[in-house]
């Protein structure tokens, strides 16, 4: 948009007075802040009615994006950016004596997600709104999101995430377009003109109120719209008799149940009531999704027989998957479609995204558990299940064993992602190597009864916020040697690559990356009182702490370099400084241990003045977008060491590539395509090959005591977990300990030499900078690939079948 500095200026100052009846310099910074993204939202909203129209009245075919999170962190200088303003905006507000850069930190991050399931639903609907696509997002509004972390002690502490404490500016609340959820109740059977339908009955209600967040499209005129759904009771749920009684907890007993469905993220799920209460969001998200998408198709006079034609659905992992059943359920109890005809609406206009090999992100329901709370739905999942089971034994007549592996209703569970592929018209893996394993090994059985539906889209970031938003200093650099086509076809980036070998373009990309190395470790120095040399080696590992991603495999290492150390005060390495940055699961005891652990040897090794600064371990707090943003572009060594085959993509390695670390990884996920792009020269590969792995998986025979007992490095350190050395109780790391001499089903010790091996081969190669540069330099230019909007483009030509749409 057009706007001049002497406009924005009147605009926000007016905004400013009619929100809090301040002038500017009596104003605090968080009303400054708030009355800047009202004014923001207000420029983007004759755009998003604009949009909303053209898309009503052109009959375009739309998408919605189903996804449990929507990691979307802050939006003020996102939006800024997108609307081509942020410039004018911040030397405006400097003429007002007002920091752009100081209202930009004021804002909190939106607890909406977790990690990269969430992270990635919010670059696709910035790269859907980027490219014209129409489409949206539609997911929960978390009042408390998943948690904040405090580390105390060197342990993680939860505490709420109170991210909606001062409102959220970007968000409308639209009560007009709530809809009903129905759970439990019983359903009856009903004669309709000679038709058998069914009602519910005696059933609970709630309320899901949509609340909608403009999502700005990259300088177009684009806004789409991201739609969280908050549980509200159904009426006043405050019985003042009861409570007047002194039966307190029972006058509110509804209100509180209501509101929990969307209070939290992932709430702990290892009892019953747990169980219902993740159910009930998974349900209560999808459910009001749907209702809305057809309320509105309803509306443009097209027939639900053609819903297929323009709407797309994809949903993103297993959460939404429930979406497949309540379709059904609409179209058959509701609109009295027939089955036939509704299976094939259904099918058609449902998608699938496959995020996992691991067996446990496969969700099962407990059939007890998914009847009682959503009982019509669960018999239309038997029917499902009746005859998909009866098209098995066409196929394969009297093949019971296939059968029982393929049911979507088997021993007593639900498996949902058997629901998605057979009520879905495309499966997608995200990535080369995740998609291979899912069509040859985990998935095979239906790969092969459905050739047709499998492919894979590898995942992407948005280079917008990674490299645009987050990286200002080298965005401009790299415009000024290639210009800025990149912005908008980010494969453009690749002419950047081809100045790897200009001296003053590695000097300069180099004075760029210290640059950013010395405001992190300023930051480290302010925030943890730890000194950090920036000319150190920045090796980073930040993600969601799980044990397949290996954190410990990193901490054992470093465990062994500071044994060396020790040994050897004089021993010549490059200087290293170690991050990490992770939440655990509250209740994964395991990863809660390793966080303990790397801040046991972080305190230890950060306070032994004897290894004179060579080595340092940080800790970081409460990981998540906005920290992300300034971690990333100060890597040199990107770690992303999951057990091959065990990771179904990854984005945090793309996104470290983009800013130019280079990769310290296995051959899994993208970075297989990572190797692809920058080949054996310009990463650093290690660990056991993908037919290793699955050959252990398959025949057994590995053995971590062999390790052990033959490797001295490695014994040595795994006797430190429990024999005192490290300053805390012996018990306190046992379970570690245990894990890895006892199944280490991760292969932790198999592939410690290896990591050690390509390590000493990092310390090598950055003692010539300048060859460090030029790989860099390939790694920044490569990752125009991984940008999302190419990713979206193959979703949107392969998949969903729409184009992009010009808003005029």
């Amino acid at each position: 948009m057009n706007i001049t500095r002497e406009r924005f200026k009147q605009d926000y100052e007016q905004k400013l007075m009619s929100l809090f009846t301040e002038e500017i310099d009596k104003a605090s910074t968080l009303d400054k802040y708030l009355a800047l993204g009202s004014l923001v939202k207000e420029y983007s909203a004759k755009n998003w009615s604009k949009t909303k129209k053209q898309y009503s009245k052109d009959g375009d075919k739309q998408v919605y994006y189903f996804s449990m999170e929507f990691l979307i962190g802050r939006l003020l200088q996102s939006n800024l950016i997108n609307l081509g303003i942020r410039d004018t905006v911040k030397e405006a507000l400097a003429e007002l004596n007002v920091s752009l850069d100081e209202l930009e930190e004021t804002e909190v991050d939106a607890g909406l997600g977790n990690g990269g399931l969430g992270r990635l639903a919010a670059c696709f609907i910035d790269s859907i709104a980027s490219i014209g696509i129409p489409g949206h997002g539609n997911g929960m509004r978390y009042q408390y999101g998943f948690f904040e972390q405090k580390i105390v002690n060197g342990y993680q502490v939860e505490i709420p995430d109170n991210w909606l404490k001062e409102g959220n500016v970007w968000e409308t609340k639209r009560e007009d377009k709530s809809v009903i959820v129905k759970f439990y109740g019983t359903p009856k059977a009903v004669q309709n003109n000679g038709r058998l339908n069914f009602e519910l009955e005696n059933y609970e209600a709630i309320k899901a109120v949509p609340y909608d967040t403009p999502v700005i499209g990259y300088e177009n005129n684009t806004v789409n719209t991201l739609r969280l759904w908050s549980a509200e009771p159904v009426t006043n749920a405050f019985n003042f008799q009861i409570f007047s009684k002194g039966e307190y907890s029972k006058a509110v007993e509804y209100r509180t149940s209501v509101e929990a469905i969307s209070s939290v993220l992932y709430p702990d799920d290892s009892a019953e009531t747990g169980k219902i209460l993740r159910l009930k969001q998974q349900y209560f998200f999808t459910s009001a999704g749907i209702y809305s998408i057809l309320r509105t198709f309803k509306n443009s006079g097209h027939s639900l027989y053609d819903l297929d034609k323009y709407v797309a659905i994809q949903i993103n992992d297993t959460h939404p998957a429930v979406a497949v059943a309540e379709l059904m359920r609409i179209l058959v109890d509701e609109e009295e479609m027939g089955w036939d005809d509704a299976w094939s609406v259904t099918t058609g206009t449902l998608a699938y995204t496959n995020h996992t090999i691991l067996s446990e992100a496969l969700e099962k329901w407990p059939v007890q558990v998914f009847n009682k709370l959503l009982p019509r739905i669960y018999m239309i999942i038997e029917e499902i299940n009746r005859r998909f089971v009866g098209e098995i034994y066409q196929k394969h007549p009297n093949d019971h064993d296939r059968v029982r592996r393929m049911s979507i209703i088997e021993g007593g569970m639900v498996k949902m992602a058997h629901l998605a592929i057979v009520g879905s018209h495309s499966v997608n893996g995200v990535a080369t190597l995740h998609t291979e394993i899912l069509v040859n090994k985990e998935l095979r059985d239906f790969s092969e009864f459905y050739p047709r539906k499998f492919n894979n889209k590898t995942n992407g970031i948005t280079h917008r916020r990674w490299l645009i938003q987050s990286n200002e200093e080298l965005t401009s650099y790299i415009t000024k040697c290639i210009g800025d086509s990149w912005k908008k076809r980010p494969k453009d980036l690749a002419q950047f690559a081809e100045l790897s070998k200009d001296p003053l373009v590695r000097k300069r990309v180099g004075e760029i990356k210290l640059h950013n190395k010395q405001m992190l470790a300023d930051m480290v120095k302010k925030d943890y009182d730890i000194d950090v040399d920036p000319n150190s080696i920045f090796d980073i590992q930040v993600k969601r702490l799980h044990a397949y991603k290996r954190q410990v495999l990193n901490i054992l290492h470093i465990m062994d370099l500071y044994n060396r150390l020790k040994d050897n005060p004089d021993l010549d390495i490059s200087p290293r400084t170690y991050f990490f940055g992770a939440k655990s699961s509250p209740s994964y005891h395991l990863a809660k241990e390793t966080i303990k652990l790397i801040n046991t040897v972080a305190d230890k090794i950060n306070n032994d003045p004897s290894i004179k600064g060579k080595l340092k371990v940080v800790f970081l707090e409460n990981y998540r977008v906005s920290l992300a943003e300034k971690i990333i572009k100060c890597a040199d060594i990107s770690e992303q060491i999951s057990t091959t085959t065990f990771e179904a993509s990854g984005t945090g390695n793309m996104k470290f590539m983009m800013n130019g670390a280079l990769t310290l990884g296995t051959l899994d996920g993208a970075n297989v395509e990572i190797h692809d792009e920058v080949g054996d020269e310009n990463m650093f590969v290690f660990g056991m090959s993908k037919d290793e792995v699955l050959n252990y998986l398959k025949y057994g025979g590995y053995s971590p005591r062999h390790f052990y007992n033959t490797n001295s490095r490695i014994k040595r350190v795994l006797d430190q977990l429990v024999d005192g050395s490290l300053g805390v109780a012996t018990t306190e790391f046992r379970n570690i300990h245990s894990s890895l001499l006892g199944r280490d089903e991760y292969f932790v010790l198999k592939d410690f030499d290896s990591y050690c091996e390509a390590q000493e081969r990092i310390d090598k190669v950055f003692r010539d900078k300048d060859k460090w540069n030029e790989m860099c330099i390939v790694n920044i230019g490569k990752s125009g690939r991984f940008s999302s909007d190419n990713t979206i483009t193959e979703y949107s030509r392969e998949i969903w079948n729409t184009s992009p749409k010009e808003i005029h």
